[in-house]
């Protein structure tokens, strides 16, 4: 990766030039919603979770509300978006665990939002980015795939992946460079069939076809 601060800002400016109104596509009123709707992401797209929370919130817009609920009402309600099992049973508990240890509120720091069920470091960088807007690149499926493609990094990991990023990117531009290769991966860079002739960083990326 020859001189990859440069390249990378290179990368970055083209990317916002191409995307300004870039960020997160989940909708969401509050941190305790966000929460709820990262975890429903999982191995979903954002629309159908958007379809889903749009009626879920209304009737249970927060821990207090959600937990009145069974299990099965729950999967019933978020079945579309698969793996409703796990994720309904993961919803509840960390819902219950919000109210008993934070009164009700989403907790603000990496090492207590990873001990809630269902929460990984990838969720918990969304949350600390888009609900607190604190630094932080979270690295999902489209972050991996584009910054590797583009030789950002070799990480074989997420989180070595985020560590290569953040090397090489200013502080403040973290969240933003999250939302653009997420953005870029949805709409140019796919996992399969990419949009090389149309991708405005085909100059620049050594994977083009």
């Amino acid at each position: 990766m020859d001189q990859p601060n440069a390249r990378t800002a290179e990368i970055i400016t083209i990317l916002a030039q191409t995307y300004p109104k870039a960020g997160c596509e989940l909708n969401f009123s509050n941190p305790y919603q966000l929460l709820i709707a990262t975890i429903l992401s999982a191995q979903c797209t954002d629309i159908k979770v958007n379809a889903v929370t749009k009626s879920l919130f209304a009737d249970y817009p927060s821990a207090q509300e959600i937990i009145k609920l069974s299990q099965t009402e729950l999967e019933n309600i978020i079945r579309p978006l698969g793996l409703f099992h796990n994720k309904a049973r993961n919803i509840l508990s960390t819902s219950q665990i919000l109210l008993d240890r934070y009164q009700g509120e989403v907790p603000s720091d990496m090492a207590s939002l990873v001990s809630l069920p269902g929460v990984g470091r990838k969720t918990a960088n969304v949350i600390l980015s888009n609900a607190f807007n604190f630094p932080a690149l979270a690295v999902d499926t489209h972050v991996f795939r584009v910054s590797r493609r583009l030789d950002l990094t070799r990480g074989k990991t997420p989180h070595q992946v985020e560590l290569d990023l953040t090397a090489q990117i200013p502080r403040d531009l973290w969240s933003k460079t999250h939302h653009l290769l997420i953005w870029h991966g949805r709409r140019i860079c796919k996992a399969q069939k990419p949009a090389c002739p149309s991708c405005p960083l085909l100059d620049l990326c050594p994977s083009a076809q």
